[in-house]
């Protein structure tokens, strides 16, 4: 059994939610770049300019990215042989989150009792939170600030299973479609099929945090993520919707075994500004 500090863990969460609302992943960076290479509309190449301007300032200052700093969604992967020493695991990562929003002057975007009062929080808390216990003797933190344009964008349908393929592609287009500027594009593309409602819909947030570029191991996955981004991309919503060739970067598609009566989908769109960080204590 190995002994993690719980204050190591607040620290760490703290560290990686400022330098995820700071720093965008090289790999979206990249894309970013090759998008504005192919674009034709000069209204979204202009756009794809400020995009990659704003990213080397925030970089640069150490200023958020976006002034959604989103909520503060956290996957943990725990191995089975760590014991958190000093302190409740949740407890630390609320910690870390409360100081990162704090000390990297980062927007406060959580309320309580979302359908009455709405009272901000004033710390960003409580986080959003997914374990999954795992074989060794490490913690592995995942930090995601979500924001809300975004994840209002969120779609589940509970298909039967005789929609097959052609179903799941049309029903990602028609959610990205309706979508339009709101996410502000371009996006990813999480798409999960298959397990249970909520299963599925884990399964396209964490398709969020793969890198642009890495299709699924799985062949048949990886068709259907080329066809559907090929169709996205033949949408013309473009850059933050001013129209163009490039309103998706990447799809990812997670699947996961279905009920013989089910064929749950789930769509879950990131924002151009795709944030996320992760360390392994």
């Amino acid at each position: 059994m190995r002994d993690i500090d719980a204050n190591e863990v607040a620290r760490t969460v703290s560290r990686l939610f400022q330098e995820a609302n700071f720093f965008l992943p090289e790999d979206v960076v990249v894309a970013l770049r090759q998008a504005r290479e192919k674009e034709e509309s000069p209204a979204a190449r202009e756009a794809l300019d400020v995009i990659l301007r704003n990213a080397d300032i925030a970089a640069s200052e150490r200023m958020p990215l976006c002034q959604d700093c989103g909520a503060a969604v956290v996957f943990l992967e725990l191995g089975q042989e760590v014991h958190i020493a000093g302190g409740d695991l949740y407890t630390a990562v609320n910690d870390g989150v409360r100081e990162a929003y704090d000390k990297g002057y980062l927007r406060k975007s959580m309320v309580r009792q979302p359908y009455s009062a709405r009272v901000n929080t004033k710390d960003n808390t409580p986080a959003i939170i997914y374990t999954d216990i795992v074989p060794g003797d490490k913690l592995r933190i995942i930090a995601m600030p979500k924001g809300g344009g975004a994840e209002n964008m969120t779609r589940l349908g509970m298909m039967p299973p005789a929609r097959g393929r052609q179903g799941i592609i049309d029903f990602v287009v028609n959610a990205v479609n309706e979508a339009g500027s709101n996410p502000c594009p371009p996006v990813i593309v999480g798409v999960g099929v298959g397990g249970t409602a909520e299963r599925t819909l884990l399964l396209a947030k964490k398709a969020l945090l793969r890198k642009i570029g890495e299709h699924s191991p799985d062949p048949e996955s990886a068709e259907l993520e080329r066809e559907i981004l090929d169709r996205i991309n033949n949408l013309g919503i473009g850059a933050m919707g001013y129209g163009g060739r490039v309103t998706a970067l990447a799809v990812n598609v997670e699947v996961f075994p279905a009920h013989i009566a089910s064929m749950p989908v789930a769509v879950n769109l990131n924002c151009h500004s795709a944030r996320h960080k992760e360390a392994t204590i």
